[in-house]
């Protein structure tokens, strides 16, 4: 729909949704962008403040994808009006102690009458206009490098039907409440970014970065799964993809709930758009052909980066305690746009 919609011309929109990017990037000045972005959704747990938590990682994710810091957030809260209001207190809060955790304040927000309760928030943050990092930009010969692991999608579905292993529950709830800000201070180079810090660079606001790390491109994996965001980077890089499916990192119980046929709507979605793009070397099982279209909350971070540096990012990755995994490369166009191999 919005390709039929009028294009409006602003040589300081940087990234807009035409992009279709993590999140929209406006100069502000010549060192300053704004990175903005909103994301809500449906409980997919029981408990209020852990669905806080979840609902406000996932929102913050865009703008770590994008390697800016997030700075503000409006909460946006849909709630039936005859709901015990302690179950939104306790949203609320879940997401407030993440955005505390983010150094990222809540501002206001804005709620309406819902029978279908609903939570999320706008972010807004900050980044150097010469420092962002689209999913556009992957050169031949990168490394894919992802974050975390899939399966939240499936999970979550075993969770509503009430068939989800404790175990699991506990690994994707893990997965889900935490934070991309530790990887992107890690791929960016920042330095420091809590409260303290923030503080004594009051009159310096612009994010600090290095060039350790050669990163191309970058996007978080999330609603399209992991096959969906993939297919965005080598459209948006006019490159393809080879991902090799046994390096993938799964979350304990993945597998099994696609064998028992918990498979999410937007799964189903995502295989029937994408799945027309990519092509599968013998040897591959279902279930794990599957798991590829999973669409993630809060999901982990696909980083094109410079071969050189692909070992020695997964290193820090890995001792600033973020699980890295090497999973791909970055191949010269040609179809099939993403070719996934044992």
């Amino acid at each position: 729909m919005l390709g039929k919609l009028a294009r409006q011309h602003d040589p300081n929109v940087l990234v807009g949704f035409d992009h279709a990017d993590d999140a929209g990037v406006y100069r502000i000045g010549p060192d300053t962008a704004l990175v903005q972005t909103v994301d809500f959704f449906t409980p997919m747990v029981d408990d209020p403040y852990t669905f806080g938590q979840i609902a406000a990682t996932n929102a913050l994710s865009d703008v770590y994808a994008m390697g800016g810091q997030p700075r503000t957030s409006l909460a946006l809260v849909c709630f039936p009006e005859k709901a015990d209001l302690a179950i939104l207190e306790r949203i609320l809060a879940g997401g407030l102690s993440k955005m505390i955790e983010a150094a990222c304040s809540v501002i206001g927000g804005h709620s309406v009458r819902d029978e279908e309760m609903k939570f999320g928030y706008s972010v807004t943050g900050l980044i150097d206009p010469a420092r962002v990092l689209t999913n556009g930009g992957a050169k031949p010969g990168d490394r894919l490098v992802f974050t975390k692991a899939l399966g939240t999608g499936v999970i979550s579905t075993a969770i509503k039907k009430k068939a989800a292993k404790q175990s699991w529950v506990d690994a994707a709830i893990a997965s889900m409440t935490t934070l991309n800000k530790r990887a992107a201070e890690v791929i960016t180079g920042r330095i420091g970014s809590g409260p303290a810090e923030r503080s004594s660079a009051a009159n310096d606001q612009r994010p600090t970065t290095n060039d350790q790390f050669a990163v191309h491109a970058m996007t978080d994996v999330t609603g399209f799964g992991l096959v969906g965001h993939a297919r965005e980077i080598a459209l948006a890089s006019d490159v393809s993809l080879r991902v090799y499916a046994n390096r993938i990192p799964l979350l304990e119980g993945a597998l099994e709930c696609v064998r028992a046929g918990h498979i999410p709507g937007g799964l189903k979605a995502n295989r029937d758009f994408a799945e027309c793009l990519v092509s599968y070397e013998d040897g591959i099982r279902e279930e794990v052909k599957t798991i590829l279209f999973d669409p993630q909350t809060a999901g982990g971070l696909l980083i094109s980066v410079a071969s050189e540096d692909a070992v020695e990012l997964t290193r820090a990755l890995a001792a600033a305690g973020v699980p890295a995994v090497e999973i791909g490369e970055v191949l010269p166009a040609a179809k099939p746009l993403i070719v996934v191999v044992p």
